[in-house]
């Protein structure tokens, strides 16, 4: 039994997980960030002074097995309509912060929900801490708070917790214990890297010897990796832990519709492709991503699973 731990955040760790919780003979580990202050997530954060549910609340739908599974995840993602009272709130939100209550803490919500769901695998944040998320950006200018940060037209030089965060403990057993580490798809500065600037997990990463893999982004993210290349996405992750931390990158390898190019194009958006310069890691390309109904890049999960066991597959 091969035991994968995932860090990142988001839609594209929950694509990933989707696929991932197939793999057979493997055990997954999740671990999240909770440094979202954003919508109805952002309201209960500020309102209950808990940690960000809202990245734990996707992974906790994208890993669930139970028959119903489909329900529960339109349940989990149903969003009210409005501003006012439960307004703009997702009813998953709504249903975690019950069973912190019931339970007593956030782990207790993540357990207990992880029972009800099926999930195959396991959930966990990477601090129990309220953390806030800063970004200094190339001019000098510094920005407060995960939602924010992508709004600027400007570059980021590094993000960072202004407070003392410190890891939750299991993670770090995990991350110790892991036979493949994978940083996940996701927002580059407020999905992965927010896992990684919590004092411990680089180290626990650093000191395990087991490869590590970084999934890339198929598309910049404006107002994030504008104009980045796939090695700018790996030097941005080295910034922000120890030197050399991936030994294999996987980088999307689908050719996509004219027009969806066109499209993403218009919102400041381009495939992300190796600029050649050298590398100290291994590059596989693969054809990851599918089109969403509305004609968005996905990430497919079932193509992200196939990686991974050909990844697994080299280790054994």
């Amino acid at each position: 039994m091969k035991k994968i731990v995932v860090l990142g955040g988001g839609t594209g760790l929950s694509s990933m997980l989707a696929g991932m919780k197939k793999i057979p003979d493997a055990q997954v580990t999740a671990i999240v960030t909770v440094a979202d202050d954003g919508g109805s997530t952002g309201r209960i954060r500020n309102a209950y002074n808990v940690p960000a549910m809202g990245d734990i609340r996707h992974v906790l739908t994208a890993m669930a097995q139970t028959e119903n599974a489909g329900i529960l995840q339109q349940l989990m993602n149903y969003r009210f309509e409005g501003q006012e009272d439960v307004g703009g709130h997702s009813l998953g939100n709504l249903i975690f912060l019950a069973m912190m209550d019931i339970t007593g803490s956030f782990m207790g919500a993540i357990e207990s929900l992880s029972r009800v769901m099926g999930v195959r695998g396991t959930i966990l944040p990477c601090t129990l801490d309220v953390a806030t998320l800063y970004a200094l950006m190339a001019d000098g200018t510094l920005v407060r708070g995960e939602k924010n940060i992508p709004t600027r037209d400007n570059a980021i030089e590094h993000v960072y917790y202004q407070q003392d965060v410190q890891p939750y403990t299991q993670a770090l057993e995990a991350l110790r214990e892991a036979d493949l580490i994978i940083y996940g798809i996701g927002s580059l500065y407020t999905s992965v890297i927010p896992n990684l600037i919590i004092p411990g997990i680089p180290e626990a990463i650093y000191d395990n010897p087991c490869p590590k893999i970084y999934f890339c982004n198929a598309m910049s993210q404006p107002g994030e990796t504008d104009g980045y290349s796939m090695e700018d996405h790996v030097r941005a992750l080295e910034k922000h832990s120890f030197k050399n931390p991936a030994d294999l990158v996987v980088i999307n390898d689908a050719t996509l519709p004219a027009d969806v190019l066109a499209r993403y194009a218009a919102m400041g958006s381009h495939p992300v492709v190796s600029d050649g310069s050298d590398q100290s890691y291994e590059v596989w390309r693969r054809q990851l991503t599918t089109l969403s109904d509305s004609g968005r890049v996905r990430h497919d999960p079932e193509a992200v699973r196939q990686a991974v066991q050909e990844i697994l597959e080299e280790l054994d």
